[in-house]
């Protein structure tokens, strides 16, 4: 009969102190990590933390309109919105096909909440009366500088269509990109066209005036101090620019550049309105290598408005000779003219991806939401109510946990160590993932997600009670400790991962076909099965091998779980001589 292989079983249980030193590192690890991004407790729900939900319902004249691309667009302009009213924590979702989740937690004005995130935003053309970088050179009450940054104007311009490549412009540079939306590198005209037959921007032109703000007969002293105040750079700061201002009113704005560097604006009143946008594309420039490149249809009237206003500004200097594109009052797009557009088409061209082509070209074609939305309701949940359900789920999770305990140490006695010892490790995983997972995708802890992990409680003393069952059967067969934990391990390893797979697969489906909180309960369910699995392979195996060496455990102490005379263990097999042949008295 062959021996049995030695090699890899007897190395794993001679080491179990290098799966130990592994998963205690990777404890000590993400702790650290926890600390030192000072996120040292799961983000809550608004179900927990308190704050109000908005349920919006798309609808549209065309049903072809409510589609994928339709929603993604709806929910990232609504993210926008509700991050201009400073919410940091707010979380926007779709539900469903045609469905739109909003959380915004405690501490927003929900009444205003309700009025921007519903609404169709404005989206205006204004023509630009100064700009500067902001955050650095400009000081509160001094007259800052007007003049463009060259990053833009060496890229941005205005051509006729009768010239295919405009003359001696350099390479546009590539495009910046605010909140997701690239601000555009160049701006051409695919208009009849004109007469008099081309007239293409120079990419060496530098400004050759820096105008100030009262340069523009639209600017009031009023609007220059704003201006003159305002720096980009703080996040409170741009989402209060240009709050209340009419579209018949200038206004002070903020944008990004291609330094990604926050660019501050005055603008005058709006000459054309995001309605007079017949539609937008993304097209692939296949004649020239000009790349990815977003062409613009303008109504009759708003082809007029256009023509009007670019053959206003092609008559100044830079930076007055630009217009602002502006979304929520913030400038996606900021090019410069040197003729009158008259043919109602345009084009932007530049170093754009098809991501980013996309992306404007949806929001030039909408003008902000490309879908209109209804409440269907509207939940507030206050923070008291979200603080009683989470010590409720946690009084819950507590009785769950000290049921199991005291199950553990009645029936099992000394193995019970060695299940508390794998749950406080699992429960000190779990806490710190979900911990980082706030700040890094934005988990929230929900109450559903509470359940989940009150549901692994169980599933983890299972996998626990797979192992202490098998061992024990190996017992009763009449084998040691040390050698029954050995073999009793293959086939609970087998068992633990096909429970643990059945696990996860419902967890993972139920993720994916349910939408809202329910998905909570899924991830988590989700997290702790794969959780259990390290804990089980990584810490519960290896200290059962070490605890098997020791006295208490391995002669069977009445108080270890593992006594053989209670486990009706057999004798050990043990080999017997054959009795000899009878001797014949006669014989002898």
């Amino acid at each position: 009969m062959a021996a049995p292989k030695k090699g890899r079983s007897a190395s794993a249980q001679s080491k179990p102190g290098r799966s130990l030193a592994l998963i205690l590192i990777a404890i000590a690890a993400l702790t650290g990590g926890m600390f030192a991004s000072g996120h040292t407790t799961p983000r809550l729900g608004i179900d927990l933390a308190g704050g109000t939900s908005i349920t919006l319902k798309a609808k549209s004249g065309q049903e072809s309109a409510i589609n994928k691309t339709n929603m993604d667009t709806a929910v990232d302009i609504m993210n926008r919105r509700v991050n201009g009213l400073g919410v940091s924590e707010a979380e926007v979702q779709t539900q469903g096909d045609r469905n739109i989740i909003v959380n915004i937690p405690r501490g927003t004005n929900s009444k205003q909440a309700r009025e921007q995130v519903g609404t169709t935003a404005k989206l205006y053309f204004r023509p630009v009366l100064a700009t500067e970088v902001t955050g650095s050179a400009a000081s509160p009450g001094a007259t800052p500088s007007a003049s463009s940054s060259p990053s833009k104007q060496a890229g941005s311009k205005a051509t006729s269509s009768s010239s295919a490549t405009p003359s001696g412009s350099a390479t546009p540079s590539a495009s910046a990109t605010s909140q997701g939306r690239p601000v555009t590198d160049a701006l051409k005209a695919t208009s009849s066209p004109s007469p008099s037959g081309s007239a293409s921007a120079s990419s060496s032109a530098s400004p050759s005036a820096s105008a100030s703000p009262s340069a523009g007969s639209d600017a009031t002293a009023a609007l220059q101090a704003q201006y003159a105040a305002l720096n980009c750079a703080d996040p409170a700061a741009r989402a209060k620019a240009g709050v209340g201002a009419k579209p018949t009113e200038p206004t002070v704005a903020c944008g990004q550049n291609s330094q990604k560097q926050w660019q501050k604006y005055v603008l005058g009143p709006a000459e054309v309105a995001g309605t007079d946008v017949k539609k937008a594309d993304a097209v692939y420039d296949t004649q020239g290598a000009g790349g990815w490149k977003v062409t613009m249809d303008f109504t009759s009237a708003g082809a007029k408005k256009f023509a009007s206003i670019t053959g206003k500004l092609a008559q100044k200097q830079s930076p007055q000779n630009q217009f602002a594109i502006v979304l929520d009052g913030e400038v996606v797009s900021d090019p410069y003219v040197q003729q009158a557009l008259t043919g109602g088409n345009a084009e932007i061209t530049g170093s754009f991806d098809q991501t980013e082509a996309k992306d404007l070209a949806n929001v030039l074609s909408y003008g902000a939401l490309p879908l209109s939305f209804e409440e269907q309701s509207v939940t507030t949940v206050t923070a008291a109510l979200g603080g009683e359900q989470l010590h409720a789920g946690l009084i819950a999770g507590a009785i769950g946990l000290a049921l199991v305990v005291i199950y553990l140490v009645v029936y099992y006695r000394g193995l019970s160590m060695i299940a508390v010892a794998s749950l406080l490790v699992s429960a000190i995983l779990t806490y710190v993932i979900m911990s980082l997972l706030g700040p890094t995708i934005g988990f929230a802890l929900n109450l559903p997600a509470v359940c989940g992990a009150i549901v692994a409680i169980g599933i983890t003393a299972d996998s626990f009670i797979v192992f202490f069952e098998r061992i024990r059967d190996e017992i009763r067969e009449g084998r040691s400790l040390r050698p029954a934990v050995e073999r009793a391990w293959p086939r609970a390893r087998r068992t633990v991962l096909v429970s643990d797979f059945v696990s996860f697969l419902a967890a993972a489906v139920l993720f994916i076909v349910t939408v809202g909180k329910v998905q909570g309960f899924a991830f988590t369910l989700g997290l702790t099965t794969v959780l259990d699995v390290v804990v089980v392979f990584l810490f519960t195996k290896p200290l059962m091998t070490i605890l098997a060496r020791r006295k208490f455990f391995g002669s069977g102490h009445s108080w270890s779980g593992l006594d053989p005379k209670r486990l009706g263990a057999k004798p050990p097999l043990r080999r017997t001589r054959r009795p000899s042949a009878p001797v014949d008295p006669k014989e002898a």
